[in-house]
């Protein structure tokens, strides 16, 4: 079952992760930011959302921000001696510990996410298939329903949502061919103990990442 979903927003942050200090965005939504929101309007556990292609229908269009971010954060360590009974707090005041932070993000974003999903039978229940969730799917776009609200990159900057339903999909950059360089592709979630991220080299072609047949580096 393949969907087309168009989602929309006044911001976005799709943070690079080879820029340590102060966050700066991709140009163009991540395939694992348009994961994100799928699962954030219908998520099952026997289904895999597989992201085709990524359309820019508004022009990239960058602008700096200034936002308060939590410097600090509760370590693992922690919370097992929490856990296991030593004397550590679970505490963080986040009125002493806030700093601010420059981000260059992206302004009035608009995309066309077509995706497709693979079943996971092992994860599946008894009377799970592919039409019951292409229908749970479709219903849940249709009437504006999500599990949690959808964001692009960061919670502040939300995504709206509605179907697409038009044959054609007009982007903002016809006929032009732009290299993107390595993008995040989605992290391997494979071995817990070790997720590991995945890149791969992103083209925009007529204003449509096209990724289909990426060669997916680790």
């Amino acid at each position: 079952m393949s969907v087309k979903l168009e989602v929309w927003g006044d911001y976005a942050c799709f943070t690079r992760p080879e820029m340590k200090v102060e966050r700066v965005s991709y140009d163009v939504m991540t395939p694992s930011a348009a994961r994100g929101i799928l699962e954030a309007i219908f998520w099952h556990p026997g289904m895999r959302y597989v992201i085709d292609r990524i359309h820019v229908l508004s022009p990239i269009s960058f602008t700096n921000v200034r936002r308060n971010e939590v410097k600090s954060k509760i370590s693992a360590s922690s919370v097992y001696d929490a856990m296991t009974g030593g004397k550590t707090e679970l505490y963080l005041n986040t009125a002493e510990d806030i700093q601010q932070r420059a981000a260059m993000v992206l302004q009035d974003v608009r995309y066309v996410i077509e995706a497709h999903f693979d079943l996971v039978p092992e994860k599946m229940g008894v009377g799970d298939n592919e039409g019951k969730f292409c229908e749970m799917l479709r219903r849940r776009i249709a009437k504006g329903q999500c599990y949690h609200q959808p964001y692009f990159g960061c919670r502040e900057f939300p995504a709206h949502f509605r179907p697409w339903d038009a044959e054609t999909i007009p982007t903002a950059y016809p006929n032009e061919t732009r290299d993107l360089g390595f993008m995040l592709y989605d992290m391997d979630y494979r071995d817990p103990k070790n997720i590991q991220p995945m890149f791969f080299r992103a083209k925009l072609e007529n204003g449509v990442l096209d990724l289909r047949n990426a060669e997916v580096l680790k």
